[in-house]
This record gives C-alpha cells, structure tokens and sequence, in this order.
C-alpha cells in the first residue's frame, strides 16, 4: 500500500481558505466519493480542525509515485481535482496553498501531526483524539480497507510512544492545559471534584474542555447569561458522552456564587467583570463548609475575579493569569527542546512502518504465489491420477509429473532472476544467489 496526504493547514493557508476546505456534516459523503474515484484507492480519512483539512488515501501496491517531487501521482491528483470540485472552489485558488506528500513524507508527516509536532501549539494533547475520531467516521462508512486501518493503528501507536517518551507533550502550554495539569498536582483522584465555571465565555470554554477531560462527573457553571450557560453545557456533555463518561452540569446565575462556591473542588472564572466576585469572605465562608479541603482557584480575568488576597488563605491555591503565562514560557521552551528528540523518534517510526509494510507485502506475494503453485500441484496431479486409472505405465506418469510441476514452480522464479540480471542489479541479483544456495543446503 501507499500512501498520500493532499491538505491545507495554518502555516501554508489563511484561515478564510481553511473554513471553506473544512469537513464537517459532508465528511461522510467525502470519504464515499474518495473511496470511488479510483478502484487503487484502499481507504481515506479526513483530519478536518480548526488548523488543518487534510485527507489522508491509502492506494494499493499498482499505484507508484512519480520521481519528480514537483509533480503529483495520478492518485493524488485526482484527490486534488475532486476536493476542488466538492468544495465549490477553483482549482487555481487553492493549490498554491495546498501540499501533497506522497509515500515516506507522507507517512512522515502524519507522525508528525499526530504527535502534536505539526500543531500550531507545540504537542498538544487533542489531535490524536481528532484522528482517531476521523478514523472512526471514515470506518462508518466503509472508508477504512483492512491494510488502511493497520496503518492507522500503527499511527496511534507511534504517536503515543513519541509523547510518552520524548516529553514533547508533557509541559502545560495552554492556559486550558496549564489549568488541568494543576488539577492532577493537587488532587489525587481529579475525575472525583467539582468543577466551577465563573463566566461561559470562550476563555473559560477552553478551559472547561481541557479540565472536564479528565473525567469530572460534576460541573456547575455560573453565568449572567442563561443561553449561554446552556450551550457550554451541550458541548461538555456532548464530550462526555463521545468518551463514553456521563457528567451532570448545572447552570445558575452569578448571584448564586456564593451558595455554590462550597461545593467547588476547582474554580475557573474569566467574567469580564470590573468588580471582584469572589471575596475574602465568600471563601472563608466555603472552606468552613467544606472542612478546609484543598481548593484551586484559577483567575483569568483583567480585571481580577478573585480578591488576590484569598491566595493567603490555608488549603486555598490561587493562580492569576500571570502566574500561568509564567509556567507556559518556560514550559513552551522545554517542549522545543523535547521536540528535537521527538522529530528523531518520528523518522525512526517512519522507517520502521515502512519496513512492516513492505513485510506485509512480501506476505500477500508469497500467500499468492503458494495459492498458485498448489493450484498447478492439484490440476497436475489429477491428470497423472486420470492417466493411472487408464492403465499408463506408473513411472512414466510419476516423471512426468515432477517434470512439469518443476518446470511450474520454477518458471516464475527463473524470470525473476533474469530480470534481475538484464536490470545489471548485481547486489540483488547476489542476495537472491545467496537465498538459493541455502534453500540448496537445507534440502541436503
């Protein structure tokens, strides 16, 4: 099988051209289409985010790239021409700020998205979960052949190995991300607390995805809009239920700060709000309620949400948005330099997925050619069979046998070999010696 990618994302595309490449209730149609243009395709998977559309097609072993990298497969092309078409824009808009990488680049590349090497924040942790999730619509459809989807396996695989063991995605560089990883510092069992949301605006949104990710099954979310609150809330029950979690969320006004604070484990407020919201009394109120348990307050707001002063307080953890940007900055440097060792990791996976791919198909080669040899075997056979029933003299059929099935088994090979030689590929032409005098050696 190869393998090519045809896609935009945010370094080579502005965001305009990436929203009308974009997939999202016509990604089902999409993988069909692909799936027919060309009887070589053997599955296709579409990445569609907010930073990237790219699809991914698979093609059986007929299908070769061309040696000229300024050129394009046919395959491919054919992709290129179709996304075109199915997206209503002229071919000649989008190619300057397409890609298309073919075989060991595209392979490459997506290790490299998978791993969070290719994101516009380096190593980030959602992408893999994108993919798999592409996978899966394009499974639904029948988008997947079974060569495909080993090749999506060993992508998943890799791509954990490189963030498990480069450290590329271990140091918090969002501040949604900086937030959840100080909820696995102080509590021992996150998926256990409650979450408090203190405004729903797209600040807190991001944070509550990246928090409620780690399994909380209770979130409260106080807002002084209630059609608000209640869309953050379909969206973080929507994810709960994609990964097979419930999770209860309830919506109050702001007003109601003060009576749901006790029950909150984590708090994240962004409000906007030019007057503090959550005083020294309010929490001192809280943790006696709540038997001084530890409590994480999160505070993105400029203005400030949260009297700075409770950050004094005993089993209370109170973090500004400066404190934050601080963890970032350096953690975003020590993600660079883990991003050396992970680029190292990727072209090593890279070669080694090919090298199983080639194994595979050095497999189906060798199953086909043992199918046919035992075909000759059988067809032969039961012409000698025939002739001994008639009477014919039994070492004459038995020599004719083996001489016609030797010629058989050999006829393949023999061209083979002279092939080799007419190519003056001396080096196989010796491996393929040395193959012969073992196989020599063992029979005798």
């Amino acid at each position: 099988m190869k393998l090519a990618v045809i896609g935009v994302n945010h370094k080579t595309a502005p965001v305009a051209l990436r929203e009308r490449l974009s997939f999202g209730s016509d990604l089902p149609q999409a993988i069909t289409d692909i799936r027919r243009l060309d009887e070589s395709v053997s599955g296709a998977v579409i990445v569609s985010t907010c930073n990237r559309s790219e699809i991914y097609v698979g093609f059986d072993d007929e299908w070769q790239a061309v040696a000229d990298d300024d050129d394009v497969s046919v395959q491919a092309g054919r992709v290129r021409l179709w996304l075109a078409e199915f997206k209503g824009v002229a071919l000649d808009d989008i190619s300057p700020f397409l890609y298309i990488y073919e075989n060991n680049r595209a392979l490459n590349h997506w290790l490299r998205v998978a791993s969070g090497l290719d994101s516009m924040i380096l190593g980030e942790p959602q992408i893999l979960g994108q993919i798999r999730q592409a996978v899966s619509q394009s499974q639904a459809v029948s988008g997947v052949g079974s060569d495909f989807h080993w090749l999506t396996q060993q992508i998943f695989a890799s791509a954990r190995s490189v963030r498990r063991d480069s450290k590329v995605g271990q140091q918090a560089v969002t501040l949604g991300f900086a937030t959840a990883k100080l909820v696995t510092q102080i509590f021992d069992k996150p998926e256990k607390t409650t979450l408090l949301m203190v405004a729903a605006g797209e600040m807190n949104r991001l944070v509550a995805h990246n928090v409620a990710s780690l399994g909380m099954k209770n979130i409260i979310i106080a807002n002084r809009s209630p059609q608000r609150a209640e869309l953050l809330k379909d969206e973080l029950v929507q994810m709960a239920q994609n990964a097979g979690r419930s999770v209860h969320v309830e919506c109050v006004g702001l007003d109601s700060l003060g009576q749901v604070l006790s029950r909150a484990d984590v708090v994240s407020s962004c409000s906007g709000s030019m007057e503090t919201l959550i005083s020294t009394e309010m929490v001192k109120h809280a943790q006696k309620v709540r038997r001084h348990r530890p409590l994480l307050l999160v505070d993105l707001a400029v203005p400030r949400d949260i009297n700075p002063a409770v950050g004094g307080f005993d089993d209370v953890y109170l973090y500004s948005v400066d404190d934050l940007q601080h963890v970032i900055a350096g953690n975003l440097e020590e993600r660079k330099q883990a991003a050396v060792e992970a680029e190292l990791m990727v072209s090593q996976l890279t070669l080694s997925i090919e090298s199983q791919m080639q194994l595979l198909s050095a497999r189906r080669y060798i199953a086909d050619y043992r199918m046919m040899a035992n075909e000759h075997k059988s067809r032969l056979l039961s012409h000698a069979k025939h002739r001994l029933a008639q009477g014919d003299d039994m070492m004459m059929v038995l020599d004719e046998f083996a001489h016609r099935l030797t010629n058989t088994l050999t006829h393949s090979p023999s061209r083979l070999i002279r092939t080799v030689a007419t190519h003056q590929d001396s080096q196989l032409l010796e491996v393929v010696g040395v193959g012969l005098m073992d196989y020599r050696d063992r029979q005798a």
